[in-house]
């Protein structure tokens, strides 16, 4: 197997500012203490057995979706990844085929420049997910609950590709 990657977590005051900013809450002392618990509990993906190929992460939160609702979860996890390598987030196979949840880019690509790219965001790895269940399916993923797993894929690039520019920024940043 190649060694290729390593998970850590991101700072709990990048975690806050972004959970403030997906919740629009967590300004208030109290909340900024339930915050701060949810970020300590939080653990590094990992393989559930030594043939797995996806890294589980779990919820750092309840979650609950009625049908057709949709939720950013901020994981606090980011990914040093070696180049010539990519992280691809999909949902837990289990989610989708019980509720039909769903990541809302269908698949999420985690670029090897995307770790601490630019001073916005650490590399934060924060996952949009939907229960686009059309059975009326509440979707519940308790805290500590996996609910969506990485893969890391090997990727290559023209024989004339010429780029020479790096990130500078973190999600979006390159279109």
């Amino acid at each position: 197997m190649n060694r290729i990657a390593k998970f850590d977590k991101i700072s709990f005051k990048q975690f806050w500012g972004d959970y403030i900013e997906i919740f629009k809450t967590g300004t208030e002392l109290y909340e900024m203490e339930v915050i701060r618990n949810i970020y300590n509990e939080i653990e590094v993906p990992v393989r559930a057995t030594k043939g797995s190929a996806g890294y589980d992460f779990k919820s750092p939160m309840d979650i609950e979706l009625e049908p057709g609702d949709t939720i950013k979860i901020p994981t606090g996890i980011r990914c040093k990844i070696e180049d010539g390598w990519a992280l691809q987030i999909y949902p837990r196979s289990s989610l989708g085929f019980k509720y039909r949840l769903q990541l809302d880019n269908t698949v999420g690509i985690i670029d090897s420049d995307y770790y601490g790219a630019g001073n916005d965001n650490e590399g934060h790895i924060i996952v949009k997910v939907s229960n686009e269940s059309n059975e009326g399916k509440i979707a519940k993923v308790n805290r500590g609950q996996s609910f969506v797993q990485g893969i890391f894929v090997p990727y290559g690039i023209t024989v004339d590709d010429k780029v020479d520019s790096e990130r500078n920024g973190g999600f979006g940043s390159t279109d």
